[in-house]
């Protein structure tokens, strides 16, 4: 039986006396570079690359990352337990061309801590970080790890889309396994991140995933992404990271959501990384926006429904949510701007910034940060919100 979690809404006083930690890089020794690469590039190197240089060979395929996990189960010396949903005991455990969908488990605490990556097929540092830090919490003894393990217990899925990641595209296709062929003959695309809606689900990842988030009801979780190329509104400086929430703090719906606790943690969340990550020089971080000006305010993606508490088919009979926050990372690997140099810093961000949220989150730090300060992450001026729902919504 899943047990009962400390209600996100309300602040959990720290453990541990209120502190301004030493930044990341206290951690750093458990920081470990995202396996098999070479020693991030240096401050100055391209990050990412404009000039169309991505090679895929390095990135990691579904079967690389189902030996990275079996090995990390291995050689764990803190209990990481990788298994398929098929194993989970999931009435749909596999992928459109019927691939194994993994998880893996670390740590005992009570609160349960959702963290995915690489729903998008051409987005694949996320399977980088969350390795990376799979491998920290499954290995390293330090007090900060002990706190972590102690606190949460962490549902880590590096790679939620291996078919799209396999094709080096963002969507799945929808699959015929006994044919071998596309259903209906014609490829037909499905953004697994709009693919959780109450109608339903297209893509038997969703569906799969979908039924096993059920079984875990999460306090907390992280979605990790790339976008494209990007410049910060007001300095034209280059953008490696930005910060997001798929239901806009202000918006439409999420001031709506858990009374408001919503509107204000994943605000919270997202103040604390971009101050502890702004004090690296090769790091800068804005907020993430699309069509220049527009925050987005979506309840078909993954996170907003899990925000929304999503029941489908009686799975969440009691309309369990949490909040949840998302990161990108400038670059992807279809339109050649990934960089392959700058693989070690991109990674290496994504983990940093886990660490100091979920470091945050177990002291009690986030729940203490001023959600305000939300609006001083840089960003355009907002004049509206893309919803998947109603087109744009103008602001007020």
């Amino acid at each position: 039986m899943i047990p009962q979690h400390h209600d996100p809404a309300t602040p959990r006083p720290s453990d541990r006396p209120r502190r301004r930690r030493r930044t990341a890089a206290a951690l750093a020794l458990a920081v470990a570079l995202p396996l098999g690469a070479a020693a991030p590039a240096a401050a100055d190197a391209n990050f990412p690359s404009t000039e169309g240089r991505t090679n895929i060979s390095s990135i990691l395929t579904a079967d690389d990352v189902v030996r990275e996990l079996q090995k990390l189960e291995r050689t764990s010396r803190y209990g990481v337990d990788a298994f398929t949903l098929a194993e989970a005991g999931m009435e749909v455990s596999t992928s459109e061309q019927g691939r194994d969908l993994w998880v893996a488990t670390v740590g005992s605490g009570e609160e349960h801590v959702w963290l995915q990556g690489r729903i998008h097929g051409n987005e694949p540092y996320g399977t980088d970080a969350l390795l990376t830090l799979l491998k920290d919490l499954g290995t390293n003894g330090s007090a900060e790890y002990e706190l972590l393990r102690e606190k949460f217990t962490f549902h880590v899925i590096p790679m939620y889309n291996p078919d799209g990641a396999e094709a080096n595209i963002r969507h799945t296709v929808l699959w015929d396994q006994v044919s071998g062929a596309p259903e209906g003959g014609t490829p037909q695309r499905i953004d697994l991140n709009r693919d959780w809606t109450a109608e339903g689900f297209a893509a038997d990842e969703s569906r799969a995933f979908y039924e096993y988030w059920t079984t875990v009801d999460p306090s907390w979780g992280v979605d990790i992404h790339h976008q494209g190329l990007k410049t910060e509104h007001g300095t034209g400086d280059d953008v490696t990271l930005s910060l997001g929430i798929s239901l806009a703090p202000g918006g439409p719906t999420l001031p709506g959501l858990a009374d408001g606790a919503y509107d204000r943690l994943t605000r919270q969340m997202n103040v604390h990384v971009y101050d502890e990550l702004s004090k690296y020089g090769s790091i800068n971080i804005d907020r993430y926006q699309v069509g220049g000006s527009y925050e987005i305010d979506i309840k078909g993606g993954v996170v907003s429904a899990m925000m929304l508490g999503l029941d489908h088919d009686g799975l969440n009979p009691e309309g369990h949510s949490h909040p949840v926050v998302f990161f990108e990372t400038s670059g992807n690997s279809s339109d050649g701007s990934l960089g392959q140099k700058a693989r070690g810093k991109s990674v290496r961000q994504n983990v940093l910034a886990l660490q100091e949220l979920l470091l945050g989150l177990a002291t009690g730090e986030v729940q203490q940060e001023d959600p305000e300060r939300w609006d001083e992450i840089p960003h355009a001026p907002v004049t509206g919100y893309q919803t998947d729902y109603a087109g744009v919504v103008p602001v007020g």
